[in-house]
């Protein structure tokens, strides 16, 4: 009897070392060399859900928001962008972003086309290729954020081009800085989701971009009412479950880290949307269907970087916050500094995601329900380090963005001439009208 238990162990423990994961490879991600398939299945799943937020759901976030005549410009210039620089990502993007470290300011550039990927991404147990594709659609929907600032006249081959070469001087550096074991991930800055790499660099960059082009005719006398806020909230729905697998995803892993982030993400949003159409009825006597939908944006952008960091009670103080700061902030930027910064690109997800990376500082400490500060960081040195990672990012973002918008614009003029903005820029710029009313 001894003989036959001593030999099914033997037996057992020769099938464990000779499995795919070993012991160590299971507890260690640095050294795994074989995805784990649940994980990976979750970062296909992931990539699914975050391209869903580009197409269909911030098209017709925006879209809705627009008049009816600029309705079709919004989504042919958000599908343009997703095709653009889906593109770039894979010859060049991915390799400023991802490539080996070498100087701490962009990765080597040894996986252009996406060359000599690993069987499985350094730190993760899911396929470098699954990676590179979850990674590409934070890429397109990053710059995509950024029309909302443009929208109703600016060109469209000017769009075009600037998103084009703003996701490869902006997006992919950035991203190196941050996420890819850059100069700001070695300070200590932490960006779960992209809180800095995406909402810091998408809304500073509108703001830039909304100075530049100048205010739409008419504005602000003209009142230019979305044509569709029913449109807005479909896209904002979109949104907010797509930003599961944005944040969700952002663990790449399928474990309680994943599960964590969903639940932040969902329970700011909720408190976002609530505390805004409550302050919406104290201030104009009405909720709104673009205030439920604006609001619920703004606590899914605030929470995107401590996403996988803070507890849920943190969460429902963070959504508070997005509401009650970002509201302030639409106002302070149309009626205070008087930019026409079109859909609030600035207000909702530059400012959502400048008070969510600062909020982290507090928030990570377990004593709110946090993971911790991690060792050697307290508030203080993590506020600070937070402090610089988005006052840098939002400084690079600024200078290039403008230094890229005036150079295309010798080639492809920014903004359409008064006639074609008139006639709306689905017949001026597409040749083609949305809707059909005849």
């Amino acid at each position: 009897m001894k003989f036959a238990i001593k030999s099914i162990g033997l037996l057992l423990a020769a099938s464990w070392s000779i499995s795919p994961l070993s012991a160590q490879q299971t507890l260690d991600p640095a050294i795994a060399d074989v995805a784990n398939s649940g994980d990976t299945a979750w970062i296909l799943t992931s990539s699914a859900l975050v391209l869903l937020m580009t197409l269909p759901g911030l098209a017709l976030f925006y879209g809705g928001l627009v008049r009816a005549k600029n309705f079709l410009s919004v989504l042919i210039q958000c599908m343009a962008v997703v095709g653009i620089c889906s593109v770039l990502w894979i010859v060049v993007g991915y390799t400023l972003a991802f490539g080996g470290v070498t100087n701490g300011f962009l990765g080597s550039g040894m996986n252009w086309m996406l060359n000599n990927l690993g069987n499985v991404r350094q730190g993760t147990f899911v396929p470098e290729s699954a990676f590179a594709m979850f990674q590409m659609t934070f890429a397109v929907i990053t710059p995509a954020l950024m029309i909302g600032a443009w929208v109703e006249r600016a060109r469209f081959g000017w769009v075009v081009a600037f998103c084009a070469l703003w996701s490869l001087v902006v997006y992919a550096p950035v991203a190196h800085w941050v996420w890819g074991g850059g100069w700001l991930s070695n300070l200590g800055v932490l960006d779960f989701a992209g809180g800095i790499v995406v909402h810091t660099t998408a809304g500073v960059s509108a703001l830039v971009v909304a100075i530049m082009l100048g205010k739409r005719m008419g504005w602000p006398k003209t009142l230019m009412l979305p044509h569709s806020p029913a449109l807005t909230v479909a896209g904002a729905a979109m949104l907010w479950v797509g930003w599961f697998g944005f944040n969700g995803g952002s663990a790449l892993n399928a474990t309680d880290d994943a599960a964590a982030a969903i639940i932040n993400t969902h329970i700011a949003a909720s408190m976002a949307a609530l505390v805004w159409i409550l302050i919406e009825k104290f201030k104009v006597g009405k909720p709104t269907a673009v205030g439920v939908a604006t609001g619920a944006i703004a606590g899914l952008a605030t929470i995107t970087p401590a996403a996988g960091f803070v507890g849920p009670g943190a969460s429902i103080l963070i959504g508070t916050a997005a509401a009650i700061v970002c509201f302030m902030a639409v106002g302070l930027v149309k009626n205070g500094f008087k930019i026409d910064d079109s859909l609030d690109v600035f207000a909702v997800h530059g400012v959502g995601g400048i008070l969510g990376s600062l909020l982290l500082a507090l928030f990570i400490g377990s004593g709110f329900g946090g993971v911790g500060h991690a060792e050697g960081m307290d508030f203080g040195s993590q506020f600070v380090a937070q402090l610089i990672g988005v006052g840098a990012v939002a400084i690079w973002s600024a200078i290039a963005t403008a230094i890229l918008g005036l150079g295309i614009s010798f080639i492809l003029p920014m903004r359409v001439s008064e006639d074609d903005e008139r006639d709306g820029l689905d017949i001026s710029n597409h040749g083609e009208r949305a809707w059909d009313l005849d």
